[in-house]
C-alpha cells in the first residue's frame, strides 16, 4: 500500500514520517477540514491518524472520504480523459565537440520544441478557447531588397511533401509598382528557400490576393485578384498547374491574360462589380467552391460552386459581413464537417477603423457561416494595418495564422507576420527563495509552429516544474519536475496512454 495524496502535492508539501517502527502509518496532510489520512493506490481511504498516532476506524468517516475520493477521480477524468506522458529531452549532437554539443537557444533563454497544436477540436474553436503564441520574428517574412518597391502580403499556404509552399502577392523587391504572385518553400517556417515569381501581372495592373488549393491527384489551383485597368475594377482570375512549376501551360512565371478571368453565372452584379481582395477557392466533396465579395454590393460574402475553378454557378449568401474573406479550411471531426473562414477588414475599401483586427467564422456545411469571432491581431506600429490573412494547416489541424500588414494604411509597406496555435507551457520555479520563489514563466514567443522561447530569470539555470496544457490553454496534459539550462534547446516527446 502506497500513500497517495488526494490533493495537489505541487501546492501542499507532502510530509512523510520516517523512522517509525514497523507497522506504523505514514501520514499525508490534507486540507484543514479533514484529518491526516492514508490512501491506497486506488485512492480509497484506509484509515486516519489522530494526534496520538493511534489507529481509529470510523465507518461513516471512511464512507465520506471514499465518496470524496471518487468525486475527485470523476472530476479528474472529466478534465483529462487520457493521461499524456511526456519526456523532455535535450536536443544535441552526440558526436559534437564538447562543450558545443547542445542545441543553441538565445543566451539566457531556452527553446522548447514539440508544442504544435493537435488535431482540430471543434469545441475549442466554438468557444474561442485557443492559445495563440506570437511569432518572435517581426516580420516573419520581409520583401527582398534588390528592387526599390518592397511590399509583401496576401499569404496562402499549402502542404508540400514534408514542408509547405507559401504563396504570396507582392512587390517583392522589384522596380515597378505592380503586384505579382510569388512563392517560397519552407520545411518549418524557420527558413525559406526558392523565392521566385509564379505569375506576372501581364495585361493587368495587379495580380494579387492569391489563394491556392491542392486537388486530390496533386495538381495546384489558384484564384487571385486582377485589377483590370480600363474598368478600374477587380475580378477573380484562375491559374492551374499539374506540377507546381507549369501554370496554364507555361513554365513559371506565367503571364496573366484576360482569358484567365473567372466566370460566375447567375449573379447579375458580377460583371460590373468590384471583387477586390476577397476571393477564396476551396475543394469540397469533389466540387469547387468560390467565396467572394463585390464591394459595389457591400456587406455580403457569397458562395458559388463549379465543376472547374474557371466557371461557377452562383449559390447564395455565406455570411453577412463588411469584412473580406481570405481563406476557408475544411475539417472532419467527430463524424461532422467543420469549415473555418478567416477574414480581415479591408481598409483601402471600407475605411481604416478596425484594420488592426482579424476574425474567423465557423460553418457545418460550407454555405452558411456563423457569427465572426476575433482572432489575435496587430501587435504594434509595423503591423498596424492588416490587408490579408491565411491559415497554416497540416493534414487534420490548424497550426497557425499568417497575415500581411504594414505601418501604412495605403497598403504599400506590408510584411508577413504570424501567430501559432500551440500548447500552453507553464514553468513554475521552486519555492526556494534563492531558486525563483515560485515564479511562473510562459513563452515570450514562438519560432515557427512547433517551438517556443522562454526567458529565464537573470539568465540562470531553472529548477522547478513544467506543466503542459492543450492548445485551448486549460486542458492539462501533464506535469513534471524539470531542470533547464540557459541557451539550450529541449524537445517534448509525447506518449499517450489510457487512464487505468
Amino acid at each position: 500500500m502506497q500513500p497517495v495524496s488526494l490533493f495537489h502535492p505541487a501546492k501542499e508539501e507532502i510530509e512523510v514520517l520516517r523512522g517509525l517502527k514497523s507497522g506504523s502509518l505514514t501520514t499525508i496532510p490534507a486540507r484543514p477540514i479533514l484529518p491526516p489520512m492514508l490512501l491506497t493506490k486506488r485512492r480509497t481511504p484506509f484509515a486516519y491518524l489522530c494526534a496520538t498516532n493511534s489507529l481509529h476506524f470510523s465507518v461513516p468517516l471512511i464512507l465520506l472520504l471514499t465518496a470524496l475520493c471518487l468525486a475527485a477521480n470523476a472530476q479528474e477524468a472529466k478534465s483529462s480523459p487520457g493521461a499524456t506522458d511526456f519526456v523532455l529531452k535535450e536536443v544535441y549532437d552526440p558526436d559534437g565537440q564538447i562543450p558545443f554539443r547542445s542545441g543553441q537557444a538565445p543566451l539566457g533563454m531556452v527553446e522548447l520544441q514539440g508544442v504544435s497544436a493537435d488535431p482540430f477540436k471543434a469545441e475549442y474553436w466554438e468557444k474561442n478557447k485557443l492559445h495563440w503564441v506570437p511569432e518572435t520574428r517581426m516580420p516573419l517574412l520581409a520583401p527582398r531588397l534588390g528592387g526599390v518597391y518592397r511590399n509583401i502580403y496576401a499569404p496562402s499556404v499549402i502542404e508540400d511533401g514534408t514542408g509547405w509552399r507559401l504563396f504570396y502577392a507582392a512587390w517583392d523587391g522589384v522596380d515597378t509598382v505592380n503586384d505579382r504572385v510569388y512563392s517560397a518553400s519552407t520545411p518549418d517556417f524557420i527558413d525559406f528557400y526558392d523565392r521566385h515569381t509564379v505569375i506576372e501581372h501581364g495585361v493587368f495592373m495587379h495580380v494579387s490576393n492569391v489563394n491556392v488549393q491542392r486537388a486530390e491527384e496533386g495538381s495546384l489551383h489558384a484564384i487571385a485578384t486582377a485589377l483590370v485597368g480600363g474598368q478600374q475594377a477587380n475580378k477573380p482570375v484562375y491559374f492551374s498547374s499539374p506540377d507546381g512549376r507549369t501554370w496554364n501551360g507555361s513554365p513559371e512565371p506565367y503571364t496573366a491574360a484576360m482569358s484567365d478571368i473567372v466566370a460566375v453565372e447567375g449573379y447579375a452584379a458580377y460583371e460590373q462589380g468590384d471583387e477586390n481582395g476577397a476571393n477564396v477557392l476551396l475543394r469540397d466533396h469533389g466540387k469547387w467552391m468560390l467565396y467572394f465579395t463585390n464591394w459595389r454590393d457591400p456587406g455580403k460574402c457569397y458562395w458559388a460552386q463549379g465543376e472547374t475553378p474557371a466557371r461557377f454557378k452562383f449559390g447564395s449568401l455565406a455570411l453577412a459581413t463588411s469584412h473580406a474573406v481570405n481563406d476557408v479550411k475544411h475539417f472532419s471531426a467527430r463524424g461532422k464537417d467543420y469549415y473555418v473562414m478567416a477574414l480581415h477588414k479591408k481598409g483601402d475599401v471600407t475605411g481604416a477603423a478596425d484594420t488592426d483586427k482579424l476574425w474567423y467564422s465557423l460553418s457545418s456545411d460550407g454555405r452558411t457561416f456563423g457569427k465572426e469571432i476575433l482572432l489575435p491581431g496587430a501587435r504594434e506600429e509595423q503591423d498596424r494595418y492588416i490587408f490579408a490573412v491565411g491559415f497554416v494547416t497540416r493534414k487534420d489541424r490548424i497550426l497557425g495564422v499568417l497575415y500581411g500588414a504594414g505601418a501604412s494604411e495605403r497598403c504599400e509597406r506590408n510584411r508577413i507576420f504570424g501567430y501559432w496555435l500551440q500548447k500552453r507551457i507553464l514553468l513554475t520555479a521552486r519555492r526556494d527563495y534563492t531558486r525563483g520563489n515560485g515564479l511562473e514563466l510562459e513563452a515570450t514567443g514562438a519560432l515557427g509552429p512547433d517551438r517556443q522561447w522562454f526567458k529565464l530569470p537573470q539568465g540562470q539555470p531553472f529548477e522547478g516544474t513544467i506543466t503542459v496544457f492543450a492548445e485551448d490553454g486549460t486542458t492539462l496534459l501533464g506535469s513534471q519536475a524539470v531542470t533547464l539550462q540557459p541557451g539550450v534547446v529541449y524537445r517534448l516527446e509525447w506518449t499517450a496512454t489510457e487512464k487505468p
